[in-house]
């Protein structure tokens, strides 16, 4: 089984990466097949980086990799989820996780 890159016109699959010990959201990127093939061999992520339309290897820069213990696919077979080690922070701020902003909701809340 392995995703469905056709399915989308630019052949990128969405890939949320979760951290396995915490299972915070690390980050959202792209996998490409030859992305995800080099994920598969290397057990690194590796996405395709769309500003600069190339491949990527995540920490291969920063030192802060990401050693993938699992990776699942959803029912459609059109996004992927990685749980992984990582080896620091995933976000090029510097925050563990890209995912630290709130942003601020109605008071009415859902209401």
């Amino acid at each position: 089984m392995k995703p469905n890159f056709e399915k989308y016109p630019d052949g990128l699959v969405p890939t949320i990466v979760v951290d396995d010990k915490t299972q915070q959201v690390l980050m959202m990127a792209y996998m490409n097949e030859a992305s995800y093939q080099l994920s598969l061999e290397s057990n690194q992520t590796w996405f395709w980086s769309r500003s600069r339309q190339e491949l990527w290897h995540k920490g291969a820069t920063s030192g802060n990799t990401q050693a993938i213990v699992s990776i699942q696919i959803d029912c459609d077979e059109d996004t992927l989820l990685v749980r992984v080690n990582p080896a620091g922070p995933a976000c090029h701020t510097g925050q563990t996780s890209c995912f630290y902003r709130d942003i601020k909701l109605n008071s009415a809340g859902g209401q």
